[in-house]
């Protein structure tokens, strides 16, 4: 039996750790020369990575193509299919074909197609889609589309669909869809339709129709319909049609139908017909109303039926008709009017009503009743 001297065996004891250091210190050198040897390799051809226990599975370092399990790379060049934990130490531009199904960590995590988690302390950019949980420093992009949960430091976008919960820093954006829940710093936007719940810090604003709850700071805006909920502190305004409930601080307006309720600061108005309940700071008015109108000011149109308010002036143009209940300083009914006014001076072409007021004029009374105080009425 082998026996040490106390001498020998205190200095056995002693070189035990240094000899572990030093065997812990050659195999960190040799994984990083085996590492940084893969990427040296000038080949585009053929995967340059270490592969174990098995080629395609496992663990690999460096640019394996087709890999499942824990991977590490530099740099992902010409990658076919990743699944499982993927791990990039910088940006690809040659890897808009690979698909990455599980997690990507990484600078900026990059392939034509990320699903699962994304992580990246940049951002994360797919060729063609983003889908799942991304979330990067400065923001997340995807060339086609761009799926899940998003949170941009910066902002979020893809030039085609987003659907999801999307936060962005500063601005989220789609160049066709936006569906589900969107929130922009700046401002939110699509060059399609909006669906969902849209909060732009400045404005929200779509190519097409927004449907769903939008609120923008100074505005909201779409080329087509805004159906739902719309509120900002500027304007809210439809190319086409607004439906349901609008209010802006300034003012709401369309270029052809409001139907709902709709306020405005200063005013509302659509350029073909008004159906609801409209309350205008200053005025409401369009060339067909059907409801309830309060103007500030003014309120008038050519087609109304209803009830018609105005501390000022309720107009009706020339040829029109008002039907229903008028009240104003001044009752200016440039057409027929069946109904009742109320004001100071009421002016009629044409009744089949009432007249209240100071001074009440009916053009197509005969002379001695044409103008009368307090009441005036004519009946066909």
């Amino acid at each position: 039996m082998l026996k040490f001297t106390p001498y020998q065996t205190k200095l056995r004891i002693n070189y035990l750790p240094h000899f572990s250091q030093l065997k812990l210190s050659v195999m960190i050198g040799i994984f990083v020369l085996v590492f940084s040897c893969i990427h040296l390799i000038p080949s585009r051809g053929i995967s340059q990575a270490l592969n174990f226990p098995t080629p395609k599975a496992g663990i690999s370092i460096g640019n394996s193509k087709v890999f499942n399990g824990l991977r590490v790379n530099f740099r992902d060049r010409h990658v076919d299919e990743i699944n499982g934990l993927n791990i990039t130490l910088w940006q690809s531009k040659q890897n808009k074909d690979a698909q990455v199904n599980g997690i990507s960590l990484g600078v900026l995590p990059t392939a034509g197609y990320l699903r699962g988690i994304n992580l990246g302390i940049i951002g994360i950019a797919g060729d063609y889609e983003v889908r799942g949980i991304s979330l990067g420093l400065l923001g997340a992009g995807s060339g086609d589309k761009l799926c899940g949960l998003g949170i941009g430091g910066l902002g979020l976008g893809a030039s085609g669909e987003v659907r999801g919960i999307l936060i962005g820093g500063l601005g989220v954006g789609s160049g066709a869809n936006i569906t589900g829940f969107a929130l922009g710093g700046l401002g939110a936007g699509a060059g399609g339709n909006i669906t969902g719940i849209t909060i732009g810090g400045l404005g929200a604003g779509s190519g097409g129709n927004i449907t769903g709850f939008a609120f923008g700071g100074l505005g909201v805006g779409a080329s087509g319909n805004l159906n739902g909920i719309s509120l900002a502190i500027l304007g809210a305004g439809a190319g086409e049609n607004i439906s349901g409930i609008s209010l802006a601080g300034l003012g709401t307006g369309a270029g052809r139908n409001i139907t709902g309720f709709a306020f405005g600061g200063l005013g509302a108005g659509a350029g073909e017909k008004l159906s609801g309940i409209a309350i205008g700071g200053l005025g409401v008015g369009a060339p067909s109303i059907e409801g309830i109108a309060i103007g500030g000011f003014g309120s008038g149109g050519f087609e109304v039926q209803g009830v018609t308010l105005a501390l000022g002036w309720v107009r009706i143009s020339d040829g029109g008709y008002l039907k229903g209940f008028s009240a104003a300083a001044f009752n200016q009914i440039k057409g027929t009017q069946s109904g009742l006014s109320l004001g100071v001076f009421n002016y009629a072409q044409h009744l089949n009503g009432i007249q209240i007021g100071i001074i009440n004029y009916v053009k197509d009374n005969p002379a001695p009743f044409k103008i009368l105080p307090i009441i005036n009425a004519h009946f066909d």
